[in-house]
């Protein structure tokens, strides 16, 4: 079973992304406990459950242990194992401190006992700061606005996901030089937050949207392979509905894809017009990509709304060992810095046959 009580009705009031992280506080166990209150995603072909989810529900139970006026303002998370969607997730919130300016939580995200996650969070008085304060921020760059009235089916959960999410093409793609590339896209919440979520339901949105293709940005800009090519028996090991979208979408949209460029474009309408995939490309292929932790600097925490585009700019300064560091920045669409993110993830090729690792 994958909730630990049945889930209630849908609200309708509420938007899809509150519904998809709604919680259940267990208060006759303990009011420092809560649970996912409805089934958590689980990508096709991924080894667990989406990790945005369990970020963000971290987020929220630990939001609903402070003050009213105490906001979150950075989150320290470690990915310990991999979430199974079938089964319920207990989060177990821990009061670390409780101070006049700052407060500070750790939750602990469990399944069949074992820890699958765990964060500390620390939350900020709001205006506590003075008066007479240093300021200052990035600049956002100049880039394409969205676009409206057309849909992405990237997002998680297709077309009907929680959020939408629309490519721009990446700055410095044909770049030797990696780390400066930057992997670009808007973002927002589908429908409108409602007000009874107050900042809260915003903050938990960002933190949601914040690990959608995070770690995958290594691959991009490094243009490898992040899906298996046919195998020996000439079978494609894509995931089927993914291939048939994949050959409905004409050649922009495709680009606009994680991992894809010319010479996949090419391999696809090959597929198109004989049925069969044409010689495997000879670059490198990614065997495991996984996170291992994940850190949101929250800028401005009350003072933008997630169902509004953002625009977010991923870069990777660092791949090596079999890891790789990404460094992503949120904005709103005006320019106002609302997030930093850092993750690193476990990044490993397939190994040739007679490797010995």
């Amino acid at each position: 079973m994958s909730t630990l009580i049945r889930p209630p009705k849908v609200d309708p009031v509420k938007s899809n992304i509150e519904n998809t992280l709604e919680l259940t506080q267990l208060t006759d166990i303990d009011p420092n406990l809560f649970t996912n209150t409805r089934e958590l995603w689980h990508p096709p072909g991924a080894r667990g459950l989406y990790g945005g989810c369990v970020i963000a529900q971290s987020l929220a139970a630990a939001q609903r242990t402070v003050p009213k006026n105490f906001t979150g303002h950075s989150m320290h998370c470690y990915f310990v194992l991999a979430g199974s969607s079938e089964m319920p997730v207990i989060y177990h919130v821990e009061h670390v401190r409780e101070g006049r300016s700052f407060a500070t939580r750790t939750v602990q995200a469990r399944q069949r006992g074992a820890i699958i996650f765990t964060t500390t969070i620390s939350f900020v008085r709001e205006n506590s700061g003075g008066k007479l304060k240093l300021e200052h921020s990035t600049t956002m760059p100049d880039v394409p606005d969205p676009v409206e009235n057309i849909d992405d089916f990237r997002a998680p959960q297709g077309s009907q996901g929680p959020f939408q999410s629309q490519r721009i093409d990446i700055e410095n793609n044909d770049s030797p030089e990696i780390h400066t590339k930057r992997i670009r896209q808007w973002i927002r919440a589908r429908g409108k937050i409602s007000e009874s979520g107050g900042h809260e339901a915003h903050l938990s949105a960002l933190a949601y949207m914040s690990d959608s293709y995070f770690v995958g940005t290594i691959a991009r800009v490094h243009k490898v392979w992040r899906f298996t090519p046919p195998g020996k028996d000439g079978k494609p090991t894509v995931d089927a509905d993914v291939l048939k979208k994949l050959l409905e979408m004409d050649d922009d949209d495709i680009r606009k894809l994680p991992g894809m460029d010319d010479e996949l474009i090419k391999r696809i309408r090959e597929r198109q017009r004989t049925g069969k995939w044409d010689q495997p490309d000879p670059r490198p292929e990614i065997g495991m990509m996984v996170s291992l932790d994940h850190t949101i600097f929250f800028h401005n925490p009350r003072d933008f709304r997630a169902d509004e585009w953002m625009y977010t700019e991923m870069e990777s300064p660092w791949t090596g060992d079999g890891r790789g560091l990404v460094i992503q920045r949120m904005f709103t669409r005006d320019g106002k810095l609302i997030a930093t993110c850092v993750q690193e993830g476990m990044c490993r090729l397939k190994q040739p046959a007679d490797s010995k690792l």
